[in-house]
């Protein structure tokens, strides 16, 4: 895959996981870099450059957690965040904007996205709200 999909996480002595405040679910470490891509604006809110955490669990409302166990909610962010929604219109991969019903309809579309990372035509750390390649988020 390309450099897009990798992480650019300071190289910090940082943990690479860590339990949602919520959920008690684990959450995987994302970039400074992308929370400021998501977050509504960004100027308004006390955010720092620090080691932030992505909530994958569906039921739950938060979406990333701060290192000093601040939170950053559903309702903060510009957009639906795919894989904590339902329906099929929900974003699977926020690179190409793909949906979750249009995957399901389309195989080729999985085909299309693994050629675009291959090439390193994918923006996953800034798209993606969890930081990390679209790809591992097609169910199948």
């Amino acid at each position: 895959m390309s450099n897009c999909c990798s992480s650019e996480q300071k190289s910090q002595n940082i943990p690479k996981k860590m339990l949602c405040i919520e959920c008690q679910k684990g959450c995987k470490v994302v970039s400074y870099k992308t929370i400021l891509h998501h977050i509504k604006s960004p100027w308004e809110m006390p955010i720092k450059d620090q080691a932030y955490y992505f909530c994958h669990t569906l039921d739950c409302d938060v979406v990333y957690i701060g290192l000093d166990n601040s939170v950053i909610g559903k309702d903060q962010l510009r957009n639906k965040i795919g894989i904590k929604e339902c329906d099929d219109d929900a974003l699977l991969c926020y690179c190409f904007g793909v949906t979750k019903g249009q995957a399901k309809l389309n195989k080729q579309i999985k085909e299309f996205v693994i050629e675009q990372t291959k090439t390193g035509i994918c923006s996953c750390v800034t798209h993606n709200p969890s930081g990390h390649c679209c790809l591992k988020d097609f169910p199948f």
